[in-house]
């Protein structure tokens, strides 16, 4: 029987907090590592939100790597503190995020065309020996010859793995991913590589394993979303029936909704907004009736309704 990859669950801010990856993994699994949305410093400081995201008293998935993003070795050792005192002795460093108000500021991918800045933050990597570093990066932002020219950089480090996303920062998450120009960053990696980018079904994931056979696993972002059970039916080798595929999406709904209706302490129009982009991207497939009157629903009791008819329908 053939190997079968590891599978990371990619950050995604605003979609994967800590109640959705919970109840992602009491009710469907199947995923190897989740991370959490990237921690950043704002004003110098953190946000409350960020920091009880972190929590392990928040978080029961089998295991969770946190995510920092930072351009200044400063920042990075700041956030790197908060993780190391709430108990992490792993960090994974976002130079990937594409959202323009960061990456101008050289936050995410926009830091990817500076090579000594990169090896200025990147010092917490040996400075840091008892943690073990992680990096996501993508290509480059403006070509895709920026991440070959890090490579060297890169590869002198003691990283845990890189996870490479082939697409250029400028393109957010538009046009192709580029495999050519993923063939040539792993060609002269010497790191563990894990693809990021576009991966829907049991069969990409087997397509992408063909194609590089040496991966060291792979990262899914919206295709979880889409399909929560995606890493499941790769690891068990079997599709969910759709009364399967049905109830579970029916109790994770019902402990994310609950988790969420406790957190947000009775404030129902932040309930229903929270709510809808549990629905974003879950279910492209679904009735297109049900889910737009899910996106329309400006009260909990139309989300519920719309919510209903849905589940109706499954």
């Amino acid at each position: 029987m053939q190997e079968l990859l590891p599978i990371h669950f990619a950050p995604l801010q605003g979609y994967t907090e800590a109640i959705y990856r919970n109840a992602h993994a009491t009710c469907f699994g199947g995923v190897d590592t989740y991370y959490t949305p990237f921690v950043r410093l704002e004003k110098g400081n953190f946000r409350n939100k960020d920091k009880r995201e972190i929590d392990a008293e928040n978080n029961h998935v089998p295991h969770l790597v946190p995510q920092l993003l930072a351009s200044l070795p400063e920042k990075a050792e700041t956030i790197l503190s908060l993780f190391i005192e709430k108990g992490y002795k792993e960090a994974d460093i976002n130079l990937g995020c594409p959202f323009p108000l960061l990456a101008k500021r050289h936050n995410g991918s926009g830091i990817l065309p500076y090579p000594e800045e990169i090896k200025a933050l990147l010092s917490i990597v040996t400075k840091y020996p008892q943690i073990s570093f992680s990096i996501k990066m993508r290509l480059g932002w403006e070509n895709p010859d920026e991440c070959i020219q890090l490579a060297p950089i890169l590869n002198e480090l003691p990283l845990r793995q890189i996870t490479m996303h082939p697409r250029l920062g400028k393109q957010q998450y538009k046009g192709e991913v580029n495999l050519e120009g993923f063939a040539r960053f792993q060609n002269i990696c010497k790191h563990p590589l894990i693809y990021n980018g576009d991966i829907n079904s049991v069969e990409e994931i087997q397509a992408i394993k063909e194609q590089f056979p040496t991966l060291a696993g792979v990262m899914i972002g919206r295709g979880l979303l889409a399909n929560p059970a995606l890493a499941l039916e790769y690891q068990s080798g079997k599709k969910l029936s759709s009364d399967e595929m049905a109830k579970k999406i029916r109790e994770m709904h019902t402990i994310v909704y609950q988790q969420y209706e406790q957190q947000l302490n009775g404030g129902n129009t932040q309930l229903v907004n929270k709510m809808k982009s549990f629905w974003e991207y879950l279910l492209p497939g679904a009735d297109k009736k049900s889910l737009k009157a899910i996106h329309k629903s400006n009260c909990i009791d139309k989300y519920q309704q719309a919510v209903s008819n849905l589940f109706s329908k499954l």
